[in-house]
């Protein structure tokens, strides 16, 4: 049990009504535990008494007492702390499952899976850390966008790389991902199916749907569905990708008339459209889960958390990650 913290509300945190900061900063504190704290003075904003409905901006700091709770995000992996962190270090905190033939880690938002112009450092380059005693550099085997977070399958030998990259290309895998996207799509659930073609532009590659009989098109498949939704303003996608194109979800969800919130490419805000507080303008875009044949038989199945910035949306929008998991 921690003694009493002094905690600074984040930029990002602006609008979040106390008992949602207390449930993104202490999950594991009960709502009645909370209210007595609040009323017997314990817990204070700037040194005042508050109520569970107080909105905490910036730069006001909130007394917590000790608690018999953890506090939750102390290791999150931000830009700020993955700086400080070795190779070896970065990939030991990021791995969520390994065996003598796989590792699957949960790749930060921020953080490249491959070099390029601009990159200073990436995942292909951190697993020369983690070469083995034969010399051997676990492999790629398939790719996340820079600002995507979650699960992320890397192959520890030639043979394994062989075989999971088989399983991705004849879409053997099963990739689940979470989207927080502006809008509420007209239908619940379905699927987006069209041509993609991409293109360079001075900001870097950018995909747009193509038009009929396009060349140099190709066709992309993605299923989706609506498990919560913020009044008509906001709503969670679960979606699915079919197919293995470059940035598809990202279109596919801008097709349907409700691009992921933060993302740099593909949203494009109308003018009535303003950006909710307390959530943070980065891309709210997360690679959930995968199942996947095994190199040696059986099956990999592995759930990756939300970054913070998206766990922060999800509390302060009331959103139950257990829903997606009733449902599914």
């Amino acid at each position: 049990m921690a003694g009493v913290e002094q905690i600074a509300v984040e930029p990002g945190e602006a609008g979040m009504r106390l008992d949602r900061w207390f449930k993104a900063h202490y999950p594991g504190l009960g709502f009645g535990e909370l209210q007595k704290l609040l009323r017997s003075g314990q817990i204070r904003v700037d040194g005042g008494r508050a109520k569970s409905d107080t909105r905490v901006e910036p730069g006001q700091v909130v007394r917590v007492p000790p608690l018999a709770v953890d506090r939750k995000g102390s290791g999150d992996l931000t830009p700020r702390t993955m700086r400080d962190k070795g190779d070896a270090e970065l990939l030991g905190q990021m791995l969520l499952y390994e065996d003598k033939k796989v590792f699957v880690f949960n790749k930060p938002a921020g953080l490249a899976v491959q070099g390029g112009s601009g990159v200073s450092r990436s995942v292909d380059h951190m697993l020369e850390a983690w070469r083995n005693q034969k010399g051997e550099k676990p492999r790629l085997v398939h790719r996340l966008d820079r600002d995507t977070s979650g699960v992320l399958v890397v192959a520890r030998s030639r043979l394994a790389a062989m075989k999971l990259s088989e399983a991705f290309r004849g879409r053997d895998a099963k990739k689940t991902y979470w989207a927080l996207v502006r809008g509420v799509p007209r239908k619940r659930e379905g699927e987006i199916s069209t041509w993609l073609i991409r293109e360079p532009t001075e900001a870097g590659d950018r995909v747009r749907v193509a038009k009929h009989g396009e060349e140099g098109a190709d066709h992309a498949v993605s299923r989706y569905r609506v498990v919560e939704q913020a009044g008509q303003s906001l709503s969670w996608l679960e979606m699915e990708p079919h197919t293995g194109r470059t940035h598809q979800l990202r279109v596919h969800a801008a097709h349907l008339g409700c691009p992921i919130i933060g993302d740099p490419k593909y949203f494009e805000a109308d003018q009535n459209w303003e950006f909710p507080g307390g959530i943070q303008n980065r891309l709210h875009l997360h690679a959930r889960r995968i199942v996947i044949p095994h190199p040696d038989g059986g099956v990999i199945d592995v759930t990756a958390p939300l970054p913070p910035h998206m766990r922060q949306s999800w509390n302060l929008l009331g959103f139950d990650e257990s829903s997606a998991e009733e449902e599914g």
